[in-house]
C-alpha cells in the first residue's frame, strides 16, 4: 500500500522536494506505526528542505515532528487509537520525518498527547511551543519569577516567540517583544505583549555591558543579538538560548556572567530525555492559553510546505504552520 509524502533528495542538479506516493516498507525501522495526521513548518524545516545539512542521508521525508493515531505497535507502552506527539529526535535527520501520512518509529520517541488537546493542536504547538516551554521551564529553574522584572522575546513573530510571549504573559509575566516588523504589533500585543522592541536596537555590534534592562530573555536569534540581550540583562538574570536565525557565533564577552551572575540556559529540544518532554507538554497542557493559541496558525497541505519552508528561512512567516498531511 502506498501513501503521500513529501520525499527530498539529492542529485548532482541539487535538493528537490517532490510530492510522491510512498510505500511502507521504505518507512524505516521502529515498532509503532502511526497514521500521521498533522505535522508543521519549522526553522529547521527549512533549512533541511533548503539542504542546509540538516538531512544526514536521502531520500528523506521531511518534517521534524507530527502527531497522529497509532495504527500498529509492538511496544507494550502503546496500542492502536492511541492519540500520539513527537518532536525531534532524528526525523528528517536520520529517520523519516512527519510529512507523509504514515510514520513508523521506535515508540521511546513517542508522548501521549494530553487529553484536552486535539492532534491539530498539538501540531499548533508542535516542536516551536514545546521549545518555547522548555525554555520557560529553564527560566523558572534558573530563579526567574515575574517579580523580578520585564523578559524579552527576541525572534517574537516566530513560532518559539509566538508561544513564548503567550506562555509567559499567562504566567504574570511582563513581555517585551522583539521584532523586525512594526506592522505585527497588534498581533503581539494581542499575545500578551505589553511593549514591542525594534530589533535593529539588538541586531549590530554592542559594548560587553549595557544598562541593565531584562530580568530574563528568551532567545531563538543567536549572534550579536543574543550577546546584547546578555549585556543588557540584570543582576542574576536568566537568559534561554534556542535558535540561531541570525548566526550560530556569540560575539560577545564573560563580562555579563562574572559582572552581573546572569545564567545561559542553552535549550535542546531533539534530544531532551523522556521525563522533560513529558512535564513540558503536561505543563503546555496546563499554561497556555488556546485561544491565544489559535490566532498563531495557518493551516496549509503537504503541497504547499516547500514554499513556506523558504519563507520561513527569509522571516517571511508569523507564528504556527500546521501541515494537514491528508490535503
Amino acid at each position: 500500500m502506498t501513501f503521500k509524502a513529501l520525499v527530498t533528495s539529492k542529485s548532482a542538479a541539487g535538493i528537490a522536494t517532490s510530492l510522491l506516493d510512498f510505500s511502507a516498507a521504505d518507512l524505516g525501522e521502529g515498532d509503532v506505526t502511526v497514521a500521521v495526521e498533522y505535522s508543521t513548518v519549522n526553522y529547521k524545516d527549512g533549512l533541511a528542505l533548503s539542504g542546509g545539512r540538516i538531512m544526514q542521508a536521502f531520500p528523506m521525508v521531511g518534517g521534524i515532528d507530527f502527531a497522529g493515531t497509532v495504527e500498529d505497535s509492538d511496544n507494550a507502552s502503546f496500542k492502536p487509537g492511541d492519540k500520539v506527539v513527537l518532536n525531534g529526535w532524528g526525523l528528517s535527520q536520520t529517520h523519516n520525518g512527519g510529512y507523509a501520512q504514515k510514520a513508523r518509529v521506535p515508540g521511546d520517541w513517542l508522548i501521549p498527547l494530553p487529553e484536552n488537546f486535539s492532534t491539530r493542536d498539538a501540531m499548533a504547538i508542535g516542536t516551536a511551543g514545546y521549545t518555547a516551554m522548555l525554555c520557560v521551564m529553564a527560566l523558572e529553574h534558573g530563579g526567574l519569577t515575574p517579580a523580578k522584572g520585564d523578559v524579552l522575546v527576541t525572534g517574537a513573530n516566530g513560532g518559539v516567540g509566538s508561544i513564548a510571549i503567550s506562555l509567559l504573559s499567562a504566567l504574570g509575566y511582563r513581555v517585551a517583544a522583539s521584532t523586525g516588523r512594526a506592522s505585527e504589533a497588534d498581533y503581539l500585543r494581542g499575545l500578551g505583549a505589553a511593549e514591542i522592541v525594534d530589533r535593529d536596537t539588538l541586531s549590530a555590534a554592542g559594548k560587553p555591558i549595557q544598562a541593565e534592562r531584562w530580568a530574563g530573555a528568551v532567545d531563538s536569534v543567536g549572534s550579536h543579538t543574543l550577546a546584547n540581550v546578555l549585556a543588557q540583562t540584570k543582576y542574576r538574570g536568566v537568559v534561554a538560548a534556542c535558535g540561531l536565525a541570525q548566526g550560530l557565533e556569540l560575539p560577545g564577552s564573560v563580562a555579563p556572567f562574572i559582572l552581573r551572575n546572569v545564567t545561559l540556559a542553552g535549550i535542546d529540544s531533539v534530544n531532551a530525555p523522556r521525563e522533560v518532554r513529558l512535564e513540558a507538554w503536561a505543563r503546555l497542557a496546563k499554561d497556555l492559553d488556546p485561544a491565544k493559541l489559535q490566532a498563531t496558525v495557518t493551516e496549509i497541505g503537504l503541497g504547499q510546505v516547500p514554499d513556506v519552508a523558504a519563507k520561513i528561512l527569509k522571516g517571511q512567516v508569523r507564528g504556527r504552520t500546521v501541515v494537514n498531511v491528508n490535503l
